[in-house]
């Protein structure tokens, strides 16, 4: 049991066994004494204060005396300050976390039995990653090893969205303007190659539909294709001229014309010509979407293992986009589902805080929930879990409810063990990214402007001369990887951030070299110190100064900590905690010399300090996916 989860057992018994009071120790207030006062951790009273009808500082006193007489083998002293109690465990206690000082996996859980699955990156095949998808994919795998360290075994898989209009686009593009053109004749990556041609599309696009915008917005409905949209485009240029209407209902309607616009241009009928001869199996057509396709799969994979990612299994939308189909009758069979005059299927959630959600248009083609209810399916069949997550941007909230909803409805086995994983997307100082015009930070970009930033601030530092060319290149890549993957993950993931690249660069302060070079100055300390022998057996010391007593409750913290972050589904606490704990250390290295430390025992316990940060720090990069670099 660890310290915290002890201090509140202890307070539950002494409450029961004081005031015959029973309390669930969960709500009981634990935290982590001050600097300023003594103690390891402090129990605060004022809650109880109206319960039991005691002053704070009378029920600390009273608590503390109960709990130094019957705790004594753990408890060492406590004190009161108005309504907190601050209890002192013996040193003996905290010399056990020192057992832990050889054990290379300290913190991880046995294994539990119980299966996981994390989807996450989901990627288009019509452009290449971007920022986005780098927090979707350090977060996915960060939740994965979460997940495994807490004893689960873990399945990682992504759905790759491999076809619709959007990969159409490109493929259009291509035909029209590549000439033949190949990432292999170009030099260009096959990801950024597509994508080329994605943005290509959407700029002859924009051309095509600007002059027939403008014949809109002078009454001109002609320029569209159908009566309902004729209609509807009377209707926008109406609001037009309402002068009252404000900024942004003005905008909407420019957009909304604009879509009508776009929607018209011989483009977009060609485009559209082209998901329908997909849909219907021609083989020329399937022949170019497999040919770009594969070269989108090739630069992704070179990405991947650049970031150092990788998947158990992937899934393809061109493979499951009809599941689902077979669900919605069985539901409709059951009761759960019901058909409109129109022939389109529906279901109602508003007892579940929802509404009423189209589960097949009235033609009988699916639409994305049913497929991800089929998906849903299809991956526990795969691989049998009890929790499957999802890691999805915060725009796709009421999608997730709706399809875990349905599924529980539905009574699949897996439904109630659906998570999102709800992260804030990734802005830029300017505003939102935006792929079709080119607005993104692409991640290949990003990973080499960070590699440059490494390769610069390391020359600076001047510690690298007896580095090899190849060791150097290997240093830039696990200095750049920690810097952009501590700062996408050292945010709550629920939050939305604005992607500074200034501080995303920055290798001091709160950042992932800082606690890289915590690490290799922990190593190289162990290697002077030990010169290729064995950590000796732990030595006990007469004393424990407070900066040692401060690391070995920081150390003792760990295994809670991984589980905190598993629960809450929050990568960040296991980050903001290998940052704590490299500041702690340099804070107690620049007081407390180790080589040369006041007796054997202090040398020798010192050293078994030394191990155990480092060990801890290790494996907190790799839940974040960062390596430790051995030396810097």
């Amino acid at each position: 049991m660890q310290a915290i989860s002890l201090v509140k057992q202890m307070g539950t018994a002494a409450l029961q066994a004081l005031y015959q009071h029973t309390a669930d120790a969960e709500t009981l207030t634990v935290n982590e004494t001050k600097a300023e006062f003594t103690g390891d951790y402090t129990l605060v009273t004022f809650t109880l204060t109206k319960p039991l009808r005691k002053s704070p500082e009378q029920l600390g006193s009273e608590i503390g005396e109960w709990i130094l007489a019957n705790y004594s083998g753990v408890v060492k002293d406590f004190n009161v300050i108005k309504g907190f109690l601050n209890i002192s465990f013996q040193d003996s206690y905290w010399l056990k976390v020192l057992e832990s000082s050889t054990d290379a996996k300290y913190g991880k859980a046995p294994a539990n039995g119980r299966k996981v699955m994390v989807e996450y990156a989901s990627p288009n095949t019509n452009k290449p990653l971007h920022l986005g998808h780098l927090r979707n994919i350090f977060l996915g795998w960060s939740m994965a090893e979460l997940y495994a360290w807490c004893g689960y075994d873990v399945m990682r898989t992504c759905i790759v969205n491999d076809r619709g209009i959007h990969i159409c686009k490109s493929m259009l593009a291509w035909q029209k303007f590549g000439h033949g053109a190949t990432p292999a004749t170009t030099g260009i990556k096959g990801d950024h190659f597509v994508g080329d041609y994605y943005v290509k599309f959407e700029n002859a696009l924009r051309e095509e539909a600007q002059p027939l915008q403008q014949r809109l917005l002078a009454g001109d409905t002609n320029v569209l294709h159908t009566e309902a949209d004729k209609i509807t485009a009377r209707a926008i240029i109406a609001k037009l001229s309402d002068e009252t209407l404000d900024a942004e209902s003005l905008k909407e309607a420019e957009a909304d014309l604009n879509d009508l616009a776009r929607n018209a241009t011989v483009l977009m009928q060609e485009v559209r010509s082209m998901l329908l001869r997909w849909e219907n199996g021609d083989e020329d057509t399937l022949a170019v979407w497999e040919m770009m396709n594969n070269w989108v799969y090739d630069g992704f994979d070179e990405t991947y293992n650049r970031i150092g990612n990788s998947f158990d299994k992937v899934y393809y939308e061109s493979n499951t986009y009809l599941l689902g189909k077979s669900y919605v009758e069985e539901g409709l069979q059951k009761g759960v589902f019901y058909r409109k005059a129109d022939n389109s299927v529906w279901i109602n959630l508003e007892a579940e805080g929802l509404d009423e959600k189209l589960v097949l248009r009235k033609d009988g083609t699916s639409v994305y929930i049913t497929q991800d209810i089929g998906l849903a399916r299809k991956k526990h069949e795969d691989f049998p879990m009890e929790e499957s997550i999802y890691v999805i941007g915060d725009e796709q909230n009421y999608h997730m409810q709706v399809l875990k909803a349905i599924c529980m409805k539905l009574g699949m086995p897996f439904a109630k063990g659906i998570h999102h994983l709800s992260y804030g997307m990734v802005e830029l100082p300017g505003g939102r990214m935006k792929s079709r015009e080119g607005t993104v930070v692409d991640a290949d970009d990003l990973c080499d402007e960070m590699e440059k930033v490494a390769a610069a601030k390391t020359a600076e530092l001047g510690k690298v001369d007896d580095f090899s060319a190849d060791e150097l290149t290997s240093l830039y890549q696990m200095l750049s990887m920690g810097a952009l993957k501590y700062y996408l993950l050292r945010v709550d993931a629920r939050k939305r951030m604005v992607f500074n690249p200034e501080e995303s660069i920055d290798f001091h302060g709160v950042t992932g070299p800082f606690i890289q070079y915590t690490y290799a100055r922990i190593q190289s300390v162990l290697r002077k110190s030990l010169n290729g022998a064995h950590l000796p057996a732990l030595m006990k010391p007469a004393d424990i100064a407070n900066l040692e007593k401060q690391l070995l409750v920081k150390l003792e913290q760990w295994p809670g900590i991984i589980e905190d972050a598993r629960r809450e589904m929050n990568p960040s606490l296991a980050g903001m905690y290998a940052y704590q704990l490299a500041k702690l250390f340099n804070g107690f290295y620049a007081e407390h010399s180790v080589a040369y430390a006041e007796s054997e025992e202090k040398r020798i316990f010192r050293l078994h300090i030394c191990a155990l940060c480092a060990i801890t720090l290790r494996n907190a990069l790799h839940i974040l996916g960062i390596t430790a670099p051995e030396r810097m």
